[in-house]
């Protein structure tokens, strides 16, 4: 096997053990739109229960769900990086290129986590 065919294989296998490792949530559906969408008493959904609350639980969903994303791709570039590291045979520029990707992705996932903080720190102390 080549060392080509070697790298195929393992991007491959990290893709697929990265889709079906990935958890999946059950998703629930309301129609906002219906005008008596909250008056009915066996509805217990947080569109209902935070209707005069702000925006924030909204942008918090989005930031979680990229912070996910966001983390899931940087792991999955690190173990890239730590591949083409391995695999370089000392040879310097593949070794830098290695090197940047996991400088790269850590930095990645040190800017998500800054900006989830940041969001955070913003939605639980300035709520109207």
């Amino acid at each position: 096997m080549t060392i080509e065919k070697l790298k195929r294989f393992t991007l491959l296998i990290a893709l697929v053990l990265g889709v079906v490792t990935v958890p999946v949530a059950p998703v629930g559906a309301i129609n906002v739109f219906k005008d008596d969408v909250c008056n009915d008493t066996t509805k217990n959904t947080s569109v209902c229960k935070g209707s005069n609350e702000t925006i924030s639980p909204i942008i918090q969903a989005i930031v979680n769900t990229l912070l996910f994303a966001i983390g899931t791709v940087s792991v999955i570039m690190i173990i890239v990086g730590g591949f083409r590291y391995t695999i370089s045979n000392g040879d310097s520029a593949k070794v830098k290129q290695a090197k940047d990707t996991i400088l790269y992705s850590v930095i990645g996932l040190i800017v998500a986590l800054s900006a989830f903080a940041v969001v955070e720190f913003v939605a639980t102390n300035f709520k109207a």
